[in-house]
């Protein structure tokens, strides 16, 4: 066998292809719900450990760094297969979005913590002295000029979501690396396992291209 037909069979990738697609809509799935509800928590752990009692911070710090150090994959293994031991029995779906969502919250509340941070302190006065509430202040003012300054690293995070989807299939998610298995399994061939790299480079490459985009634009705004 040549290294084509071991590697690049089209009649294997072909075969193969309805079952990828399958795989990459499920991928999709888990990534875009990761990294929506890895947002909405992320901003909120961001401004809550900014804004909220000294008790919560110290909280909502261990967390971050709890969540930042801990490997997904082992986060993934213990909300599959150890919580079910104390009641708590969620399906490959849930349990993917979940281990996800938690490390994304994690990374996202330190990149908005990083851009609220950023923006002058005179912002601030002045919005107090227009008599604008701290609620007001912070969604008119303030966020708006922190998301221009984190939008490249939040790209860059739900990136790097999309590409840890893959881990999903140790808990029998059939997202796309798990039917690229399955096929190469039924085939005997590791063809489908190329085609599956050329969907997540395909999926990903324009997300690269859009960082990269948008660090330029930024940059050239500093200047």
């Amino acid at each position: 066998m040549n290294l084509i037909n071991t590697f690049f069979n089209m009649q294997v990738l072909a075969d193969s292809l309805p079952q990828l697609l399958w795989g990459l809509l499920v991928t999709l799935k888990i990534g875009v719900t990761s990294i929506l509800c890895g947002l909405a928590g992320g901003l909120f752990l961001a401004i809550a450990r900014l804004y909220a009692p000294a008790v919560f911070k110290l909280l909502i710090r261990i967390y971050i760094d709890i969540f930042r150090s801990i490997p997904l994959l082992v986060l993934l293994i213990v909300i599959y297969y150890a919580l079910p031991f104390v009641g708590i029995r969620l399906s490959p779906f849930f349990s993917a979005v979940a281990a996800l969502s938690l490390v994304s919250a994690a990374y996202t509340a330190e990149i908005f913590r990083a851009g609220i941070e950023a923006i002058p302190h005179g912002q601030f006065e002045a919005s107090a002295a227009l008599g604008l509430s701290n609620r007001h202040t912070m969604i008119d003012v303030i966020l708006p000029q922190a998301v221009r300054i984190v939008i490249p690293p939040l790209t860059n995070n739900c990136i790097n979501v999309m590409k840890d989807t893959a881990l999903a299939s140790v808990v029998a998610m059939p997202d796309l690396l798990k039917q690229a298995t399955q096929a190469q399994a039924l085939s005997a061939n590791p063809t489908p396992l190329i085609g599956a790299a050329l969907i997540y480079v395909l999926l990903l490459w324009p997300m690269v291209a859009v960082v990269a985009r948008l660090e330029k634009h930024f940059a050239r705004g500093k200047r």
